[in-house]
């Protein structure tokens, strides 16, 4: 095939993160390339993801299967003392195991074809939606997917195509994110919520390389009842196929309330610097692990704060925190008074960091006992628009202490 050198090093980046660098048979640590008349297509398949990256480029019909980091390397060094803009222009052509320029001409490792475990079959897209929203949810709810691998189910993300809308849910027991894009169904919708777990690793991985995707992605489930539980998202030149993880997301529709005893509307920005500077002194005092409380004062008029929860409770009664406005959009004063809910500061940060668009966010309380937050807190942005919703586990501690 004979196509631009920027043009393959781009392909050679996205497929990459479906290759299977330590695997012990060697041929998963290849890239197939399979030519036509008018394109070629690599393939790369780790066991659970399989990316394909199509091109076109005049080629002749044929298959080889090319050792992927050596392909990558000798790419780079075709180029060598090259301006990016010239190099990005070279033409390259790839022949079998030939690699070439008007320079350079090196054989690349070949692998056997026949120990190359194919990939199943990508999903046929049901529905598509934009890539933008997409993408802006999807950043929103990856930070609350789990990151230990003895519980995996916990380390994805869960997709649900309901009706027309596509559903993003993550957790790691300790908050959890639902993010919602209207989705456009490309076949008949399923007559129930389908959902796949899909690595959240990947998901991070397309979100680095599509940073200036705007077309369409296509969305494929087949769920627990297919032989094989699988995702495919299309997006343009590229499928990326996974296996589901196994398992069932948690149930969490009743963690969302619809009733609550107070919601306070507060400015975002003001609330993640009181957030930071009462991360940054729980820091400096040498707990690592320590809250920072919201505490509701009646001293007059009632007045809400943000502290570092950095003392026993005689000496914490001395902290005050930094101010933060708000305006109680259920409840009344008298609900609120001397109430607190306190928080991981690290996470309390990551869940503002998803309204970065708006000026406000919303903290609703479903119930307080003995002072303090006991079920888990639900922000949202609270305007209409946005279907965004983060909940947080409080973290309690015994009065009598």
């Amino acid at each position: 095939m004979i196509l631009d050198h920027g043009q393959l090093t781009r392909a050679l980046k996205i497929a990459e993160f479906g290759v299977c660098a330590k695997a012990p048979i060697e041929a998963q640590r290849g890239v197939l390339v399979e030519t036509g008349r008018k394109h070629a297509t690599l393939t790369t398949f780790d066991y659970e993801t399989a990316v394909s990256v199509t091109m076109a480029g005049r080629a002749k019909k044929g298959s080889s299967l090319l050792h992927f980091a050596q392909l990558k390397k000798a790419l780079a060094a075709m180029v060598a003392g090259e301006t990016k803009s010239q190099a990005e222009g070279t033409v390259v052509s790839l022949t079998g195991d030939l690699l070439s320029t008007e320079h350079l001409t090196v054989p690349i490792a070949a692998l056997e074809r026949e120990e190359f475990t194919l990939p199943p079959e990508p999903v046929p897209a049901m529905a598509t939606v934009e890539a933008g929203k997409f993408f802006a949810e999807l950043k929103r709810v990856l930070p609350a997917a789990g990151r230990d691998d003895t519980l995996p189910v916990l380390t994805a993300v869960n997709l649900t195509l309901s009706g027309q809308t596509l559903i993003m849910a993550a957790t790691d027991r300790y908050r959890l994110a639902e993010g919602r894009v209207q989705a456009e169904a490309t076949v008949r919708p399923p007559d129930k919520p389908l959902s796949v777990l899909f690595p959240a690793s990947v998901l991070a991985s397309l979100l680095k390389l599509f940073k200036t995707y705007d077309g369409p992605v296509g969305i494929g489930l087949l769920g627990a009842d297919s032989d094989i539980p699988r995702a495919t998202l299309s997006l343009g030149d590229t499928t990326v196929t996974v296996r589901a993880r196994d398992g069932l997301f948690p149930d969490y529709s009743a963690l969302f309330p619809t009733e609550f005893t107070a919601s306070a509307r507060m400015d975002r920005a003001t609330l993640v610097r009181a957030a930071k500077k009462g991360l940054a002194m729980v820091q400096a005092v040498g707990d690592t692990h320590g809250p920072v409380a919201l505490l509701w004062r009646a001293e007059g008029t009632l007045a809400l704060a943000l502290a570092p929860v950095i003392a026993t409770p005689g000496e914490q009664a001395r902290v005050r925190g930094m101010s933060v406005p708000f305006t109680l959009t259920c409840g009344t004063d008298a609900d609120v008074a001397g109430m607190s809910v306190r928080f991981n500061p690290t996470f309390l940060l990551a869940a503002l960091d998803a309204f970065t668009s708006r000026e406000s966010v919303t903290l609703h309380v479903s119930q307080f006992e003995e002072g303090q937050a006991r079920k888990p807190i639900v922000l949202t942005a609270d305007d209409g628009e946005d279907t965004y919703r983060h909940l947080l586990m409080p973290i309690r501690v015994d009065p009598s202490k």
